[in-house]
């Protein structure tokens, strides 16, 4: 149980959920509430192929590069480091779209919920997960993140009216500071297991 909750802790803060509500707000401006709803679903799922794909795809993606596991641990802990920077910084580049323009996949999917730090995570967290039992356990814990996000996404109007924009920032930035500790955390691990290698 120790295990599922860790993991979907983790997978919670890497889809950075406040940030991903505040720029569906920004893009999604003068949209219906039914039409914001029924985008959201669409994201949902754009997300958990793809998320599904980083962490149980990374054995044979790693295979085929010929890429250690610590090697893609200190690139993505370094990416996820630039994610959790924008985060605390608060930088947003999000603008409305109201051309009928279909984003639920690109740019909202990915690279927005699903960025670069976020997938390099996504492909060494999945390469820690050996046996069938804890697969299935992340796999659950994944999941179940993703639909918590994707249910904020669906509320994003009712949360933003609760929070405020400016408790959304907030939320924000702290996530921002959790990815910074995750990304110290796979880069240290990462360099760890090179000079084990190498000694």
């Amino acid at each position: 149980m120790n295990l599922w909750i860790n993991t979907f802790i983790k997978f919670f803060f890497l889809l950075t959920p406040f940030w991903v509500i505040s720029t569906f707000l920004s893009m999604t401006q003068g949209k219906s509430l039914g039409a914001r709803r029924k985008l959201a679903i669409r994201v949902t799922l754009a997300v958990i192929v793809a998320c599904a794909v980083l962490i149980f795809g990374g054995n044979a993606i790693f295979r085929m590069f010929d890429i250690t596991i610590d090697s893609f641990r200190i690139g993505a802990g370094c990416l996820l480091f630039l994610s959790a920077v924008s985060l605390v910084k608060g930088s947003s580049n999000a603008t409305p779209v109201n051309d009928g323009h279909d984003i639920a996949v690109v740019p909202l999917a990915i690279p927005i919920t699903v960025g670069p730090g976020t997938t390099g995570a996504l492909l060494v967290m999945g390469t820690e997960f050996q046996s069938y039992g804890d697969k299935a356990i992340a796999g659950t814990a994944l999941l179940t993140a993703v639909l918590v996000v994707g249910l904020l996404l669906y509320l994003a109007s009712g949360v933003e009216k609760i929070l405020g924009q400016k408790g959304l920032n907030v939320l924000s930035k702290l996530t921002g500071l959790i990815l910074s500790a995750l990304s110290a955390q796979l880069v240290m691990t990462g360099v760890m297991g090179m000079l084990r290698d190498h000694l």
